[in-house]
């Protein structure tokens, strides 16, 4: 392939599937090392994790909401996190959190 003989537009073409082959292989390496590793891991009796350390990711369970706006019943606030918008005014102007609870 002689490279002078490419328009620019061939030559990013050409650069961008170089970029994606790269990544792809790079990828399938790390999976393949990763595998290895892991069956290792299995024949000595342990896990991968259990010898790095690093936990298995934890499921987020999705809270009930606990708060409802009073104005639009189906804006709600789970009572975690930053408060809405309309929690902190009706809190500003002097009502309880208990008013709003569901």
């Amino acid at each position: 392939m002689d490279l002078n003989k490419l328009s620019l537009k061939e030559l990013k073409d050409l650069q961008s599937k170089v970029a994606k082959a790269i990544a792809s292989y790079e990828e399938r390496q790390k999976k393949e090392a990763l595998a290895k590793l892991e069956e290792k891991a299995r024949e000595m009796g342990f896990s991968l994790a259990e010898l790095t350390g690093a936990a298995p990711k934890k499921k987020r369970s999705v809270s009930a909401p606990k708060y409802a706006n009073p104005a639009n019943p189906s804006d709600t606030w789970t009572g975690r996190g930053r408060k809405p918008k309309w929690m902190v005014e009706a809190m500003a102007a002097g009502r309880s959190p208990e008013e709003f609870l569901i």
